[in-house]
C-alpha cells in the first residue's frame, strides 16, 4: 500500500488487517506515553474548575487553567476522536474480509485512505516523545542575526527570516514580528519574532546556532561564490515570568528610537520603538509594532524576561557551552547547518547529518524533516 506508512519494501500491497493491526499497537502505545487515563482524570477536575463561577477573580490563575485545560482536553480529543477512526476502519475491513474479495477490493481505497491519515496523525503523536525539555511546549521568542559576510550576511539574514516565517505559517502557528533593524544595502542586522503555537520552543530550539550559506553573490559585480553567515537564537516565551525572574530597573539602560520598516500609519511619526539593554549581562532586546512607547516598553521587558530565564535554566542545566549556551561567533567553523545554493545544492545538517538537494523547499519553510532529524540525533546522543 503506497499511500501507508506501513508498506512493503518491495512495492508489493501489505494485507490491510496488518497495517491495521500495527496502526493500532501504535495508537495503544501513544495513549501510553501521552498518559491517557491521567489525563481524563485531570481533565474531569478541570472542567470543575473552569466553571467556576469566579475563576476569573484571579486572572492569572484563570489563564492559567484555562490553558491547561485547553492542552489537556486536545490531548484527549485527538486521542479519542483517532481511536473512533481506526475502530471504524477496523469494522470496515472485518465487513469486508466477511462479505468476500469482491466488497473487501471496492472497500480497500477508502481503507488506505484512512489508514495513510492515522498514520501520518500517529506520526506528529510520536514526535512529542522526542521532546523532553521542561517547556518545550511553551511558545518561543527567537532572534537572528546577520554574522560574517557584509551584504551578503544581512540578505541571509532576511531569507532565514522569511524561511521561519513560512515554516510557522505551514504549522498553523501565530507569529508577532517584534523588531526587524534593516541592513546598509539590502537584508537586515537583526530580527525579533515570537511564535505561538503548542511546541514552538521545542521545535525551533533544533534550529539554534549559526547558518552558512553559499552562493553566486547578487552583490558581487563579478558574480563570484561568497560565504555568508546568520545566526538564530531561541527561548522560551511565558506570559508571566514574575516568580521567576526578578528585573532591578537600575540594571536597565533604556533608548527610545524612530521605528522603521513596515507598520502602518504609525510608523516614522514618534519615537516610540524602544531598546532595552540589561547592563549586567549584556542582553539586548527591542521592539517597534505596538502602537504607543508604553506598549514597545512592556513587549521589550516581556522578552528580556524570557532571555533572562532561558539563560538561568542553561546555567541550572550546566550545558552552556555545549547544547544550550550563547552563541559562539557567527563566522567559519560554528555552524549547525549549510545550505549550497552553488556550486551544487544541498541542505546539510552538520550535527545529525540530514541532508537534502531540494533547497528550494528547505528555504520556503519545508523544515520539519530536518528539525526532527535533529531531535531524534540529541535523543540518541543524550541517552549514550
Amino acid at each position: 500500500m503506497a499511500r501507508a506508512s506501513d508498506g512493503a519494501s518491495d512495492g508489493a500491497r501489505p494485507d490491510l488487517g496488518e497495517v491495521l493491526a500495527s496502526l493500532r499497537a501504535r495508537l495503544d502505545a501513544a495513549k501510553g506515553y501521552l498518559r491517557l487515563d491521567e489525563s481524563i482524570e485531570r481533565l474531569g477536575a478541570l472542567e470543575l474548575e473552569v466553571a467556576e463561577p469566579d475563576l476569573w477573580s484571579d486572572p492569572d490563575q484563570a489563564r492559567k487553567v484555562t490553558s491547561e485545560y485547553g492542552r489537556v482536553k486536545d490531548d484527549v480529543d485527538h486521542l479519542r476522536a483517532l481511536d473512533s477512526q481506526l475502530a471504524d476502519a477496523e469494522a470496515l475491513h472485518l465487513m469486508a474480509l466477511e462479505e468476500g474479495g469482491g466488497v473487501l477490493a471496492e472497500l480497500e481505497g477508502e481503507l488506505e485512505d484512512i489508514a495513510t491519515a492515522v498514520g501520518k496523525a500517529l506520526d506528529e503523536l510520536e514526535l512529542r516523545t522526542l521532546f523532553s525539555g521542561e517547556h518545550d511546549e511553551r511558545d518561543a521568542v527567537a532572534d537572528i542575526h546577520a554574522g560574517a559576510g557584509g551584504t551578503d550576511a544581512q540578505d541571509w539574514a532576511e531569507m532565514m527570516l522569511r524561511m521561519y516565517l513560512r515554516w510557522a505559517e505551514r504549522r498553523g502557528f501565530e507569529v508577532e514580528v517584534d523588531e526587524v533593524s534593516e541592513g546598509g544595502e539590502a537584508g537586515i542586522l537583526s530580527a525579533t519574532f515570537i511564535v505561538r503555537g503548542r511546541f514552538a520552543y521545542g521545535l525551533l530550539a533544533a534550529e539554534r546556532g549559526v547558518h552558512r550559506l553559499v552562493r553566486m553573490s547578487p552583490f558581487d559585480s563579478q558574480h563570484r561564490r561568497q560565504t555568508s553567515f546568520a545566526s538564530l537564537d531561541v527561548a522560551p516565551f511565558l506570559e508571566d515570568l514574575s516568580d521567576e525572574i526578578e528585573i532591578d530597573e537600575k540594571d536597565l539602560r533604556i533608548d527610545t528610537y524612530r521605528s522603521s520598516g513596515a507598520g502602518g500609519q504609525h510608523v516614522n511619526v514618534t519615537d516610540s520603538a524602544v531598546r532595552i539593554t540589561h547592563l549586567p549581562t549584556g542582553i539586548v532586546t527591542s521592539c517597534q509594532n505596538e502602537r504607543s512607547q508604553h506598549q514597545n516598553k512592556a513587549k521589550a521587558l516581556q522578552i528580556l524576561a524570557a532571555k533572562l530565564a532561558e539563560r538561568q535554566r542553561e546555567e541550572r542545566r550546566k550545558e552552556l557551552e555545549t547544547l544550550s549556551g550563547p552563541l559562539s561567533d557567527v563566522a567559519w567553523g560554528s555552524q549547525i547547518r549549510s545550505y549550497v545554493l552553488a556550486p551544487y545544492q544541498l541542505v546539510k545538517d552538520l550535527r545529525s547529518g540530514y541532508e537534502t538537494g531540494n533547497v528550494e523547499a528547505v528555504l520556503d519553510g519545508d523544515l520539519d524533516d530536518a528539525m526532527i532529524a535533529f531531535l531524534r540525533f540529541r535523543r540518541e546522543h543524550e541517552g549514550s
